[in-house]
């Protein structure tokens, strides 16, 4: 049963105080949606020190984050498993579908189209791109690999939101003009390139080499506070 100083799933929040939301906030809320979905059957409730210790912060960064969305638990009981986890992807945009492609179909890119956990999330792979002719009509996942030449008029048949690209770097801003050029609103670059969207549009980058640049900072911080340590 709903206990009343809990908020409904459904309940409606002003849209002034979603758009407050700070961007710190929304990048964890992915991670509280795993966190909840590692539950165990039958965990009905979680309080706020249990999902912070799932989600690595701490238990007022999690209250702090669930108030923007007007989640508000109760004290020694917690927040409602299946409400909070059903708030958290309706404000991320997961009750819904959105259409994406991949150009680029390498290592990386086969790998991100043979994934089969994109769709369960509503993430629907619409096509492959390449400019490779020798890989243009090969299928990866019961996707056929269309030419880049073919991409605009693709992504504007199939309603494309997203774009992924997986290509190499030198050709990774050229392939982002055509996405724009297509109407795409979000695009996720893997090429280890820093590229240029028009303001509208918007762009996160996943860069291997720099995170594995940043763990070898912290690595080598580590190893010389080790050997400067006194015998």
């Amino acid at each position: 049963m709903r206990r009343p100083a809990e908020v409904s799933a459904h309940a409606s929040i002003l849209p002034s105080v979603k758009d407050r939301i700070p961007e710190a906030t929304v990048r964890r809320l992915p991670i509280y949606v795993q966190a909840l979905e590692g539950l165990s059957a039958g965990h009905d409730q979680i309080s706020s020190e249990e999902l912070a210790s799932r989600a690595g912060v701490t238990a007022s960064i999690v209250r702090k984050d669930l108030s923007h969305l007007g989640c508000l638990g109760v004290r020694g009981v917690g927040y409602d498993v299946g409400d909070l986890h059903a708030e958290i992807r309706s404000e991320l945009g997961l009750t819904r579908e959105w259409a994406m492609v991949i150009v680029g179909v390498g290592n990386l890119g086969r790998a991100l189209a043979s994934f089969g956990g994109f769709e369960a999330q509503g993430f629907r792979i619409v096509g492959l791109f390449d400019a490779d002719p020798a890989k243009v009509g090969r299928r990866v996942a019961g996707h056929r690999i269309e030419p880049v030449a073919d991409l605009v008029s693709a992504v504007r048949r199939e309603g494309a939101a997203i774009g992924v690209i997986t290509t190499p770097a030198a050709v990774a801003q050229e392939v982002a003009g055509l996405l724009a050029e297509a109407g795409v609103e979000s695009i996720l670059n893997f090429a280890p390139q820093v590229i240029r969207v028009p303001e509208h549009i918007e762009l996160r980058a996943v860069d291997f080499s720099h995170e594995l640049r940043v763990l070898s900072y912290h690595l080598n911080r580590r190893r010389s506070g080790a050997r400067s340590e006194p015998a």
